[in-house]
């Protein structure tokens, strides 16, 4: 009998009782801990693919600007290039103007010259505009001087001195220009009534 109160004695007591029976397994936190590892991966998988369009934006942006950088550095190759002939051809006048006196012939290649390259800009759609005889326009023209004439109306272009050029719509050198003005007497009649008004 006492072999069996012993037994009781190591099985009887609650805190063995605990000790010996494992705690149950709670369903809900086996589901949250996968629930939580799936989560955590899809972190890491996202991570990854930004770490990655990072990269590839940064790259992107590099080989644009290169791009962007090459553009600005060889935007006038083109136009360079068409004028390069027009370079070699006078060249050849410079060359043959001091072994030949022949002047006509030199006036003669320089003019076919000037027909070269204003073709060659003209292609570019840089053109000339006209000036004499038209009125002051503050947007074409830069005036010099004004000289007084009874024949042509105030602020009528007399003289070139200077051309003016467009590149397509937009005027890139504004014409130097001499323009008429009223005669003198005239002025000093105007100022004369406006001053006794």
């Amino acid at each position: 009998m006492e072999e069996k109160k012993s037994d009781n004695k190591s099985n009887g007591t609650p805190e063995e009782i605990k000790q010996e029976t494992p705690p149950p397994e709670l369903p809900e936190v086996t589901e949250s801990a996968l629930q939580l590892e799936e989560l955590q991966k899809q972190v890491d998988q996202y991570k990854d693919l930004l770490l990655r369009k990072a990269a590839e934006f940064d790259n992107f942006k590099r080989r644009a600007e290169n791009d962007a950088s090459n553009i600005l550095k060889y935007a006038t190759e083109t136009l360079i290039d068409d004028l390069l002939p027009v370079v070699d051809d006078f060249e050849r006048s410079l060359k043959h103007s001091k072994e030949s006196t022949d002047y006509d012939a030199l006036v003669k290649g320089i003019e076919l010259i000037f027909q070269k390259l204003s073709k060659v800009l003209e292609m570019r759609g840089v053109k000339p505009f006209e000036t004499v005889g038209k009125e002051f326009n503050v947007d074409y023209h830069d005036a010099l001087m004004q000289i007084p004439r009874k024949d042509l109306p105030p602020h009528t272009v007399l003289e070139e001195v200077e051309k003016g050029y467009m590149l397509n719509d937009k005027v890139i050198r504004h014409a130097k220009v001499i323009v008429s003005s009223s005669p003198a007497d005239e002025q000093t009649e105007s100022t004369t009534s406006t001053s006794g008004k």
